[in-house]
């Protein structure tokens, strides 16, 4: 039993989070390049504190990252070394088409993703590519409103179509929009979203939904006229939501809880928008114009369906119950779990189970594409890095995801750790906050070499891909 033989091993990146190089290459400015790393980074990335362009007085990480637009090379040999079997990584939007509206791509960009691919071919590794991971052209935003604009459904078609068929042939498995629920949650980092005074900010945010989902949808059918062999997949920033107790209120609260985000992915998987979400908009007085032609646009479903998993969620109607901290998503902690230093809960089992509702729902194969526990790491006088939290923290999911899949029956094509090598943290800006197996020197506020170096947890997963997941000692 366990894992299937052709199981996908390996790890997640995002261009705005390790790639740096700004304004190289023809890269014009994207909204993820404007979120400063401090206080203000919440604000920003919530759309209450309008950025779009960089401001004296604040560090922006995105600028330069960990270098990987220099140092592709180096890393993803060292991916090659632990013998990973794919590698997610996503498109610097405006790479490709530095405004986002022009109609012909920039031909340097283009020519950094053939080597990065071919890069990762030369090790026998998979790419798995994210084509939106929060990157929006800052044009689209300042000429256009971001995703509230439906115009950007036709600047992604194209953006779409150059990319299937530029790497037709390298490039198998696709994924269209990164946490696609993030709009909800942080709206200008997931769809460049900006609330002026008085604005409807819900009516806004659901346009951006529609908007994106149909361009999703539009992303299906163009690949399947280019090329029928590529995978095409959403992607979801899944975990269970718990109701608190046992109390009906709270039991509800938490069904409503998770069809908000569920819904996304109802639309992208079974191709119409669910009655529960009609009947919101309705009460909502929420006006998304489906058309008749959307309609038919949306029936182009995906083939698999992508998560990331770091937690589980718990919701409560009660107002006397310990808020949960640390990520975008909120809720109230969750009493029989530990938590990461930034507030995370640990669940492991909750992976099973998120697995496993979401096989149940939609019967569609799953990816794992994030997972992994943010820490500080300590470089050792010796130059070692004893990363044991972090090996406990994948060992106890491995073990869990493995369970859902040989006593479940869940269909699992692949799981690739989040932030493999050490990368800028989309929440808060930070580099302390460390995910990879690979360490890089660099700090919150710009200052390091970075050099690269293993952790201990390098050669543990080394082993674990070795053994397709049998040995996780």
């Amino acid at each position: 039993m366990g894992f299937p033989k052709n199981f996908l091993w390996g790890g997640a990146t995002a261009a705005n989070q390790c790639e740096g190089g700004y304004d190289e290459g023809g890269r014009g400015l994207a909204n993820v390049d404007v979120v400063p790393h401090g206080s203000e980074r919440r604000l920003v990335t919530t759309g209450v504190r309008k950025m779009l362009d960089f401001e004296e007085g604040y560090y922006y990480p995105a600028k330069q990252s960990i270098d990987f637009y220099h140092r592709f090379r180096q890393d993803i040999a060292l991916f090659g070394e632990m013998g990973f079997k794919t590698f997610r990584l996503s498109i610097a939007w405006s790479r490709i088409f530095p405004k986002g509206d022009e109609e012909e791509p920039n031909e340097e960009g283009l020519k950094f993703y053939d080597a990065v691919f071919d890069e990762c071919h030369k090790y026998g590794i998979e790419p798995l590519v994210t084509i939106t991971h929060f990157d929006i052209p800052i044009h689209l935003i300042k000429q256009y409103g971001g995703w509230k604009n439906r115009k950007l459904v036709e600047f992604y078609k194209r953006l779409v179509t150059v990319l299937f068929n530029r790497y037709k042939g390298k490039v198998k498995y696709w994924l269209t929009f990164n946490e696609i629920n993030m709009i909800l949650h942080l709206p200008f980092m997931g769809a460049g979203l900006y609330f002026e005074e008085g604005e409807d900010r819900k009516k806004a945010e659901y346009r951006a939904v529609h908007n994106e989902l149909l361009a999703s949808a539009w992303a299906v059918k163009i690949a399947r006229e280019i090329d029928p062999t590529m995978k095409i997949g959403c992607m979801l920033a899944a975990g269970e939501f718990y109701p608190y107790c046992c109390d009906p209120e709270d039991i509800w609260l938490a069904r409503q809880t998770d069809r908000s985000n569920l819904m996304f992915i109802d639309v992208q998987a079974r191709g119409y928008y669910p009655s529960y979400a009609l009947k919101q908009f309705e009460r909502d007085g929420i006006d998304i114009n489906l058309t008749e032609e959307d309609r038919e646009i949306l029936k182009n479903t995906v083939d698999f369906i992508s998560l990331s998993y770091y937690s589980s969620r718990c919701v409560s109607t009660r107002a006397d119950v310990e808020k949960a901290g640390g990520n975008a998503i909120g809720g109230v902690r969750n009493p029989y779990l530990k938590c990461s230093e930034w507030g995370w809960a640990i669940d492991p089992l909750g992976l099973r189970i998120t697995l496993n509702s979401l096989y149940d729902r939609y019967q569609k194969p799953l990816f794992i594409v994030e997972n992994g526990l943010g820490a500080r790491d300590v470089v050792e006088k010796d130059g070692s890095i004893n990363d044991d939290y972090r090996i406990d923290y994948l060992r106890q999911h491995i073990i869990e995801m493995k369970k859902a899949v040989e006593e479940d029956g869940v269909e699992l094509w692949g799981y690739t750790t989040w932030g493999c090598i050490d990368l800028v943290s989309a929440s808060t800006g930070e580099m302390s906050k460390r995910y990879g197996f690979i360490y890089v020197d660099r700090d919150d506020y710009g200052n390091g070499t970075l050099e690269r170096r293993k952790k201990k947890s390098f050669e543990w997963y080394r082993k674990v891909i070795a053994t397709n997941g049998e040995d996780l000692s």
